[in-house]
């Protein structure tokens, strides 16, 4: 499998255990959605959202139709951070509407798909250096989402991964498993 496909693609079709899991998620992004719209409307921005439900979680991308992304990017900021806030803020309006938390993604002008892309890119490097020298390698920190990413990929390749540091300096050491 594409270590690429773990994080942008559900291999398995959606399964639920009930339908209310369902409506619940779908719920979840008609509320996100609204709260977005009235946000750009207020900032006069243009942008399209998709809904999409996928491993047990609902995903929001906010794009636009002819790939200008100059002022969706100011929705991004440096290095994700308003991006990271706005999604805050989208969580805390389903909160608001539902009483319930969600894990809700948002992703505006495929800042986050990129991201995971050049995430697989760097987890594939340090797992080829691992198999190949036996050391530990120590990956740049990385938020809770991005290392559960990571995490994954590394098991799919057989070798064993855990979070050190506390904070912002909270990383990944990538390892052989102990025998």
């Amino acid at each position: 499998m594409n270590p690429q496909e773990i994080f942008l693609v559900s291999e398995t079709p959606e399964t639920f255990e009930n339908e209310e899991d369902l409506t619940a998620l779908e719920e979840e992004g008609d509320i996100a959605a609204d709260y977005l719209e009235e946000l750009l409307d207020i900032a006069d921005i243009d942008g399209d959202i998709d809904i999409e439900i996928r491993n047990n979680r609902t995903y929001l991308s906010v794009i636009t139709e002819d790939g200008e992304n100059d002022d969706l990017e100011a929705l991004v900021g440096r290095n994700g951070e308003v991006l990271d806030s706005l999604q805050e803020l989208v969580r805390l309006s389903v909160l608001a509407a539902t009483g319930n938390r969600s894990r809700l993604i948002l992703d505006i002008a495929d800042h986050r798909a990129n991201r995971i892309k050049r995430l697989a890119e760097m987890a594939e490097k340090a797992i080829a250096q691992v198999k190949e020298t036996g050391e530990d390698f120590h990956l740049e920190p990385l938020g809770a989402y991005e290392r559960k990413l990571v995490h994954d990929l590394v098991a799919e390749n057989g070798l064993f991964s855990e979070s050190e540091g506390e904070g912002s300096g909270r990383h990944i050491v990538i390892s052989q498993p102990e025998d």
